[in-house]
């Protein structure tokens, strides 16, 4: 009984069509109409600030008010399965490639998924980067079987826009003037926080392939082939990417 009627609350919480459920009541036995708008609204209210919160860069490209009745619409569709709303919002950038209001702009949710794994860089573990040092005393032949470790904050993501791009127009103070100098091609992010700062780096493919295979978990021996594999390899432990190796 008692998990419907928490549905039932959590259903007409999340969406104003919804009347209040039977047996909730006032002081003098009638619904509480007005003490439940208010709940519903400052729930509301929240939802579409922790989305504001996570996705600065997608409000910012769409204006306030736009971006404030789209996530309004989210929250309805998509409410929170966890009390952490640091945990929420994971799902915007889908929503956002299938809603109708934001066909004109395709890019969006891409924008959003970077902003999404901006986030879980920000919150992941800490852990100590590796120097590249590390390998400068092992046989070649060990060299061939080693696996990489990647520090928790590692993400990458691949898009056929230039979404790092964007997102680094949106750091500064001008904006306008950034974004009318965008790269026409997609873009491939790796997304990090080796310290207390979450980095945002464009890739070309060599090293995006190299990083991916290696996030993967493959040998150094199959991944190292190509001319440039050892400069990006030294890049990849500067950054402070590589926390072990096994």
């Amino acid at each position: 009984m008692w998990p419907e009627t928490q549905r039932r609350f959590a259903d007409a919480l999340g969406d104003s069509d919804h009347p209040i459920p039977e047996g909730f009541v006032g002081r003098f036995g009638q619904p509480p109409i007005k003490r439940f708008g208010v709940y519903r609204n400052n729930v509301a209210v929240g939802l579409r600030d922790a989305l504001a919160a996570t996705y600065p860069v997608v409000a910012a490209l769409v204006g306030d008010d736009f971006f404030r009745d789209m996530a309004g619409t989210y929250a309805r569709q998509s409410p929170p399965e966890t009390p952490v709303l640091l945990d929420y919002g994971e799902s915007f950038g889908d929503f956002l490639s299938d809603f109708e209001a934001t066909r004109a702009l395709p890019y969006l949710a891409d924008v959003a998924r970077l902003e999404w794994v901006w986030n879980r860089a920000y919150h992941a573990a800490d852990a100590t980067p590796m120097e590249i040092d590390v390998l400068a005393g092992m046989a070649p032949s060990a060299l061939d079987d080693l696996r990489l470790l990647f520090h928790p904050s590692l993400r990458l993501l691949s898009s056929p826009w230039p979404v790092v791009s964007i997102w680094q127009a949106h750091q500064g103070d001008d904006p306008a003037t950034a974004l009318a100098a965008l790269p026409e091609t997609g873009e491939r992010a790796m997304v990090l926080r080796p310290e207390l700062e979450v980095f945002v780096r464009s890739l070309d493919l060599s090293a995006f392939t190299l990083v991916s295979d290696l996030a993967r978990g493959e040998p150094l021996g199959t991944v190292l082939q190509t001319d440039d594999a050892g400069t990006l390899l030294a890049g990849l432990f500067e950054t402070g990417a590589v926390v072990g190796i096994t």
